[in-house]
């Protein structure tokens, strides 16, 4: 094994100690095989391929030990399996054919999908969407543009940065964004976008039910047990219920559009293939 040039697991159907290991292992150095369960064998080349590069002797254990017990609780299973089962409830045919026929059906799908979907998707088309679907995007989440800071609470930029990332003037905002790259652990600009509620309250790590009691006069300050301050600034805000604007619906109207694309293109080469077949005389109804 990769970084356990000493340590060659043995092992039976039993779940098996790190220490147990060890001393079997020290007997069998030179052995193929490092682990069993009645006929079936695991071999030393099917650990060594699960091993990390650069793992050490500890790890490389560890992962060798979950993969040799997790191979034995399977064939343990089928085992058991194999013995109480009846003929018929062992006779998997058709449903491995029924799946080799899915995935066959699946794979060429995706070959033709991908060689004939048109990815281009206009603002024009999304604003469309928008318009005649409106009514699907009202929003079960607020959403806000906002800018997020997190520094510690002693920083003497603390103050100044606060203040200049709640005015709207540019020259405050370059200086508020200057000053937060050399003393700030963390700050981020969202008010070019609108994030929902959950995004930001991760910044708190918090739920935004929470997040949102807190909110006064658009600021949400808290402290939090590391020494420190998260300060989120809420340029804008929407609440849950209201339909938000089209370039918040975007990319989930552009996914939307692929995907009906994509259905489009598998309908027709359904029908296609099926009249080719009647065509062909390979497909006939008695």
């Amino acid at each position: 094994m990769k970084g356990l040039s000493n340590v060659i697991l043995l092992c039976g159907i039993a779940l098996l100690t790190v220490q147990s290991c060890r001393a079997i292992s020290s007997l069998l150095h030179d052995e193929e095989v490092v682990a069993e369960v009645g006929r079936h064998m695991l071999y030393r080349s099917e650990v060594d391929n699960l091993i990390p590069d650069g793992a050490s002797e500890e790890d490389s254990l560890r992962f060798a030990l979950q993969y040799i017990n997790s191979w034995a609780s399977d064939i343990v299973f089928l085992d058991i399996a194999e013995e109480q089962l009846s003929k018929e409830e062992l006779d998997v045919t058709a449903e491995l054919e029924e799946y080799r026929r899915s995935l066959l059906k699946y794979r060429y799908e995706q070959r033709y999908i991908n060689e004939r979907l048109d990815t281009l998707v206009s603002e024009s088309q999304i604003d469309e969407y928008y318009q005649s679907h409106i009514e699907n995007f009202v929003l079960e989440i607020p959403i806000v543009r906002a800018r997020f800071l997190r520094i510690s609470a002693d920083s003497p930029n603390l103050e100044i940065i606060k203040k200049k990332m709640c005015s709207s003037g540019v020259s405050d905002l370059t200086e508020a964004d200057s000053l937060a790259y050399f003393s700030a652990v963390k700050y981020t600009d969202f008010s070019n976008r609108w994030i929902d509620m959950i995004t930001l309250s991760r910044e708190f790590g918090t739920d935004y039910a929470d997040l949102l009691s807190s909110m006064k006069n658009g600021v949400i300050e808290r402290e939090d047990a590391y020494g420190k301050v998260n300060v989120a600034y809420v340029v804008d805000f929407m609440p849950a219920g209201e339909i938000p604007p089209v370039e918040y619906c975007r990319d989930r109207i552009k996914n939307i559009i692929l995907s009906v694309r994509k259905q489009t293109l598998v309908t027709s080469l359904e029908q296609d293939l099926l009249e080719d077949a009647r065509e062909k005389g390979k497909f006939k109804i008695f």
